[in-house]
């Protein structure tokens, strides 16, 4: 079967073609640009991308088209050939559900923070203990090469997004996994262009519980207030806690050895499993490793085993990946998208750092920080940092400048003089500079300006 893919670039449509082509079709696929680091694993699969979209994107003789979500809608040139073509289509999150997951026993990951993480996690850990597992993540792990593989296990580990499916499919994705085994990593206020408020969300969050079987597992972190409101709403599958709480009484926690979280016991049941030492740092990453190691508990590996996996595991790129390690530089790319993700992530450096210098490049991306809706709240996100610069994209529907303090915060319009003031800063420093993007979209490109800029 030829499968055209529209929105091949983005991480779970790029996935799914990996996925199509490993169970043998014809993949080709069309997005409005082409970009890494999605392109470059479609390149290397042997996958044909074209762009932007055109009325003569779709091939002839393909036999189903697989449409993404992002800029695909009602008058789009590719959309609009497609309808007018009569050939078939569906959603991403339907064919996988359709065609990919059938019968495997599917572990999702879902929550608003820490799906790739989390999910990467998980994967990790099951083929570290020879289970071999199916996956696909929103993202590419260190561990694997690719982000996305089809294996003959039984099971399958799926970063479960609450974003809706397509524009003419407005449930959530993570309604056509039918997992057994469910992460909940937290939930908060997220997708202002979809969701009015958080109450909608949780709405779709519990329509995933009434579709998780009664000998499934679901996983949730001790005294999120917004999950167990939606557990109260109603719950047929038994539940598992995890805490960096040492007053809690959930089955899984963490007892923190080195304030960074890159040093933690793992307590089970009351009993220590053993100690995870990583290059890893922030209780939030704390918090995903305890989710990680209770889904691999429900799918029989044990604790001990899942612990050792992890003293191995290497992150996610865009997750706080370094791009230059150099004693007096250290230049990051992380994958922002809300307040509760920058000030986790920048709290983690802090303690990792201590008194060297944080200097952190802010692109408010996402639509809901585009919005405004966080406000204040995006500010207060930073104080981790010494140094703040944003970026004020184009499509911004707020006046972030008049949110910003007096001191340690500028804004900029202009890529190449935000890179400029960056380079300033570090060039002047009397300590180690610890540099963050931190942004979900390509960030202009300033990662490869910034890494050639800083690298000389």
């Amino acid at each position: 079967m030829h499968i055209h893919v529209l929105g091949i670039c983005g991480t779970l449509m790029g996935s799914i073609a990996l996925l199509a082509r490993q169970q043998g079709h014809t993949v080709t696929g069309s997005d409005q640009n082409v970009y890494p680091p999605m392109s470059v694993q479609l390149q290397q699969a042997g996958i044909s991308l074209q762009a932007p979209y055109s009325a003569t994107s779709i091939p002839d003789k393909t036999d189903l088209v697989i449409i993404g979500n992002a800029n695909l809608a009602r008058g789009n040139p590719a959309v609009e050939a497609l309808l007018e073509s009569g050939i078939a289509y569906c959603s991403g999150a339907e064919y996988l559900g359709r065609y990919v997951l059938g019968n495997k026993w599917v572990i999702a990951v879902a929550g608003t923070h820490g799906k790739t993480t989390t999910a990467s996690m998980v994967t990790w850990i099951l083929d570290y203990a020879n289970l071999s597992p199916g996956f696909l993540i929103g993202g590419v792990p260190t561990n694997f090469q690719y982000s996305a593989k089809l294996t003959e296990s039984n099971f399958f580990v799926i970063e479960a997004d609450e974003y809706d499916t397509s524009f003419f499919d407005r449930r959530s994705k993570f309604l056509h996994y039918r997992p057994r085994t469910v992460i909940l990593n937290n939930l908060e206020y997220d997708h202002a262009d979809i969701f009015d408020n958080l109450e909608a969300i949780q709405q779709q969050f519990h329509l995933l519980m009434r579709a998780i079987p009664g000998n499934g597992l679901i996983i949730l972190p001790d005294g999120d207030s917004a999950l167990e409101e939606v557990i109260r709403q109603g719950c047929w599958t038994p539940t598992v806690n995890f805490s960096t709480n040492l007053d809690s009484q959930a089955e899984v926690q963490a007892v923190l050895v080195t304030a960074d979280g890159a040093e933690f016991n793992i307590i089970v049941a009351n009993e220590y499993q053993g100690t995870i030492n990583w290059k890893l740092t922030g209780q939030h990453n704390v918090r995903n490793a305890c989710a990680a190691i209770a889904a691999a508990r429900h799918a029989g590996v044990p604790p001990t085993s899942a612990i050792k996996a992890l003293n191995e595991f290497n992150g996610v790129k865009r997750r706080m990946e370094c791009l230059i390690d150099h004693p007096r530089l250290k230049l990051y790319d992380d994958f922002a998208h809300h307040p509760t993700a920058i000030r986790t992530t920048l709290e983690g450096l802090r303690a990792q750092v201590q008194g060297e210098t944080i200097i952190a490049l802010i692109e408010p991306g996402s639509a809901t920080m585009r919005k405004g809706i966080h406000g204040a709240e995006l500010i207060t996100a930073t104080e981790p940092a010494d140094q703040v610069l944003w970026m004020q994209p184009d499509n911004i529907q707020f006046q972030l400048g008049a949110l910003l303090p007096d001191s340690n915060h500028q804004l900029f319009t202009n890529s190449q003089l935000l890179v400029q003031a960056a380079h300033d800063l570090v060039s002047v420093s009397e300590k180690t500079v610890h540099l963050v993007m931190m942004s979900n979209t390509s960030f202009q490109g300033i990662a490869s300006i910034l890494t050639a800029k800083l690298s000389q």
